[in-house]
């Protein structure tokens, strides 16, 4: 009777300790504070004198060492023993452990922390306990108490990938409202012309970059559109350098074609250092002879469609990309605008967007459509909202893969 009523005491002390450590396990967000729990439940459930656990070291940061022994006599001797284990990944620890088994007048058990079945740490318990036995059931309550350990290391690294991924976003959403605020808010009004333009990103930070930049004590205006290799934040940060650097050199209110090639001379080495590089049309609009000057660093030539003729050609001239060779010279022609002529800029995320069997939209597809919309459409925002619709059809599923701005232009 006296055997079953001691078992049965046994058996609640348990449950409770058990108990408790789910409880801590729940409520404890700092996983500092829960590991200075572990030794003293695996030692209690296990009826030990002291307990440890210890997570070995990875990504260049040291391991962990939490030790609980009441004897103050004792405890310096076995933190001795375990302190080496904060400095050994777990593939180097088995020495030391065979040290600490090996001292005749201790009884060392430990059992493996796994998360995700890769070995994080031990959870060691000491006995000096001649008689003391290491049986079956102490076994699985020290494995219960390492699995609850391995559930909260595991939590405290998703926690801070959360946390990390958080502040990312943060930062993300910040570059994103600055990119914003660097893009025209809405088209200028200038003589002669109609514009609209949009520019999504296909992350929160995108590489495409469009801009109108009124030439200082002139009535003309830079019309530009542009595109840094790749997306997202690299491609955002160039893309922000670029429109800086372009508007000074539009400041000297040189030709396009040596305003593209002072860029380029300018940008080369950091582009360089980078291994990026940048497309750019740069055009310049005068409304007293309606003409528009262009020059482009190879990126996709907007298309003119002539009212008059009813046909679209390409605007283009020869020129590398920004940042390709530093003493890159470049052309310049010239376009004449009639009332009813439409200029289409735009970047090649727009033609390189593919529907689900991987069928880009492409030049023809923005052919196709350019000639419709300006047939049918009275004004630029109309034929901007078209060709956005005819891009989302092509991709139902919203996500075309690439950033993409468009920019149309009409003669009045």
């Amino acid at each position: 009777m006296e055997l079953a009523s001691q078992l049965s005491r046994e058996q609640r002390k348990i449950q409770d300790l058990l108990s408790s450590l789910g409880f801590a396990l729940r409520s404890l967000s700092n996983l500092n504070q829960l590991l200075e729990l572990i030794p003293l439940m695996a030692a209690r459930v296990t009826d030990a004198e002291a307990g440890a656990v210890v997570l070995f070291a990875e990504d260049n940061q040291l391991g962990l060492v939490k030790l609980y022994c009441p004897d103050a006599n004792w405890q310096p001797s076995l933190e001795a023993l375990l302190e080496p284990l904060r400095e050994l990944h777990a593939d180097q620890a088995a020495a030391i452990e065979a040290k600490l088994a090996s001292d005749p007048w201790v009884v060392a058990q430990n059992t493996s922390i796994l998360v995700k079945s890769a070995l994080r740490g031990r959870l060691y318990v000491f006995s000096r306990v001649a008689n003391y036995h290491w049986t079956e059931g102490r076994q699985k309550l020290l494995r219960l108490v390492a699995d609850q350990t391995a559930v909260a290391v595991e939590n405290d690294t998703l926690n801070k990938e959360l946390q990390r991924k958080e502040k990312l976003d943060r930062e993300l959403e910040i570059g994103s409202e600055i990119q914003a605020q660097l893009l025209p808010r809405s088209c200028p009004r200038i003589e002669g012309i109609r514009l609209a333009a949009r520019c999504l990103s296909a992350d929160k930070v995108g590489g495409d970059y469009y801009d109108f930049i009124p030439i200082i004590h002139t009535n003309r205006w830079g019309i530009v559109i542009g595109d840094v290799m790749g997306k997202g934040v690299p491609a955002g940060l160039l893309m922000t350098m670029t429109r800086g650097m372009l508007r000074a050199e539009v400041l000297r209110k040189d030709p396009p074609a040596l305003i593209l090639e002072h860029l380029n001379h300018v940008m080369y080495a950091d582009l360089e250092n980078s291994n990026r590089f940048v497309t750019l049309f740069y055009s310049e609009y005068d409304p007293t002879t309606r003409t528009l000057h262009y020059s482009n660093a190879a990126h996709n030539p907007p298309l003119y469609w002539s009212a008059h003729t009813q046909e679209v050609h390409l605007l283009d001239t020869q020129g590398m990309l920004i940042g390709l060779e530093p003493g890159s010279l470049y052309q310049q022609q010239s376009q004449q605008l009639n009332a009813g002529d439409v200029v289409i800029y735009y970047t090649d995320g727009f033609t390189d967007a593919a529907d689900r069997d991987s069928h880009r939209f492409g030049e023809q597809g923005l052919n196709q459509a350019v000639r419709w919309a300006v047939t049918h459409c009275e004004s630029p925002e109309q034929i901007l909202e078209y060709l956005f619709e005819q891009l989302r059809q092509f991709c139902p599923n919203g996500h075309c893969g690439d950033d993409m701005t468009l920019i149309v232009l009409k003669a009045e």
